[in-house]
């Protein structure tokens, strides 16, 4: 039987996340604009206003200039400070945090290399640092863990890693009860895809295929704001794609893309052609650098072509380190 009240609580709940996600996006508004712009009574968005004010997390700044004649409209905005929310990402023998306030302000970031071969150590250490994290920013909503490989999300459970050489590790468990704020797991690049989605392109439901260039080669199709997983957690899993006849990948097929255009790989080549070279140095041999970015991005071209048939995304976004060299954007397109 459904619980009397969940329905409208849940209502209630959902528009104000996106009232928030409003004023975080307009930085300054007033209810009436909200109120047109989300399409709810005028009601409803100053009884969500009034209890975030009272949660100290909206301020009143008074009559916004040029208002029209009548009574004017009060602007009202973020207390962005009152509501933060850490990331934390792990790597092959490394750990990334970032804190940021509601406003994607950074006020804290850091990394630092620790010993991944054991689960168990690594997720004491991350359950630590989730409580440390807690008593240094008590305005904290949550806490996002991002991890290579397989990843449930709903379960927070993480299948296989190849990056970690972990498999079958329950990560949730090791959270529960244990941290004061609630902890989301999810594959690392999955988490990061949600940043490529522009707040219009969210609103209008469109889809963006996010391609993440790193240790590995990870993607994500993104249909609004919302991640697509596949029914075993690994739609996206663009880094086997086969686009050339190459070296064997870790997988042990040949010209998967990952064993091609990943870092690792992409560092193997330039030290192949002249022994040292690296993004930073890459002034020492401009032409060497060169011919091999544009190799790469003729591979990912290749990949990306492939994408956009099966797939016909909106909009494609490559988050890549070498986005700035001309030769790798010109073969990519």
């Amino acid at each position: 039987m459904k619980e009397s009240g969940k329905g409208p609580a849940l209502l209630r709940l959902n528009n104000e996340k996106r009232v928030l996600t409003a004023l975080r996006q307009q930085r300054i508004s007033t209810r009436q604009d909200i109120a047109g712009w989300l399409a709810l009574s005028k009601n409803t968005v100053s009884l969500i206003i009034d209890e975030l004010i009272a949660r100290q997390w909206v301020q009143e700044l008074g009559p916004l200039p040029g208002s029209k004649a009548g009574r004017p409209k009060i602007g009202i905005a973020l207390r962005g400070q009152m509501l933060k929310a850490a990331g934390i990402m792990v790597e092959r023998q490394r750990i990334h945090l970032m804190v940021t306030d509601y406003l994607s302000e950074v006020l804290e970031e850091s990394n630092w290399q620790t010993n991944t071969a054991d689960p168990v150590s690594v997720l004491t250490e991350l359950k630590t640092l989730c409580q440390q994290l807690h008593q240094r920013h008590p305005e904290l909503l949550g806490i996002g863990l991002g991890f290579p490989g397989i990843v449930d999300p709903a379960a927070g459970f993480l299948h296989v890693s190849s990056h970690l050489r972990w498999r079958d590790v329950d990560l949730q468990s090791a959270f529960l009860n244990q941290t004061a704020v609630p902890v989301h797991i999810m594959n690392y690049v999955k988490a990061t895809a949600l940043l490529a989605q522009t707040p219009q392109s969210v609103a209008e439901g469109a889809s963006c295929f996010y391609l993440r260039i790193g240790e590995g080669i990870g993607g994500a199709l993104l249909l609004g704001n919302d991640i697509y997983t596949g029914s075993s957690w690994t739609a996206g899993e663009v880094g086997h794609l086969s686009v050339a006849e190459g070296p064997t990948c870790s997988c042990g097929k040949q010209g998967c893309l990952e064993a091609l255009l990943s870092v690792p790989a992409i560092q193997q080549q330039l030290n192949a052609v002249h022994p040292g070279l690296t993004w930073e140095t890459r002034h020492q041999s401009p032409e060497s650098f060169d011919r091999i970015m544009a190799q790469a991005g003729h591979y990912l071209g290749k990949a990306l072509s492939q994408i956009m048939l099966l797939l016909n995304p909106a909009a494609l976004a490559i988050d890549s380190p070498w986005n700035d060299n001309e030769a790798f954007r010109s073969a990519v397109t």
